[in-house]
């Protein structure tokens, strides 16, 4: 599960994040590619919108669901 206190800071604020566990696998880019993108220097992806639609809400949960090191967090603020 992915833990608040260890959110990347390049995530915007808002109910999703992406946690230092992040192995930059693609899952959540290819996902919900309208919400997540990757830091290339770093190696490593996170939320650089979040969800406005209820389509971009649905694609964001399946991204956090389908994270295989569960990297993908959500801290419970409104998007």
């Amino acid at each position: 599960m992915a833990e608040l206190e260890d959110r990347l800071p390049d995530n915007v604020p808002g109910k999703f994040f992406v946690d230092k566990m992040c192995i930059d696998c693609d899952v959540c880019r290819d996902t919900a590619p309208a919400n997540f993108t990757r830091n290339d220097e770093n190696g490593y992806s996170y939320v650089f919108k979040q969800p406005e639609t209820p389509d971009e809400l649905e694609l964001c949960n399946e991204a956090m669901t389908a994270c295989p090191v569960e990297a993908i967090g959500e801290d419970g603020r409104p998007g």
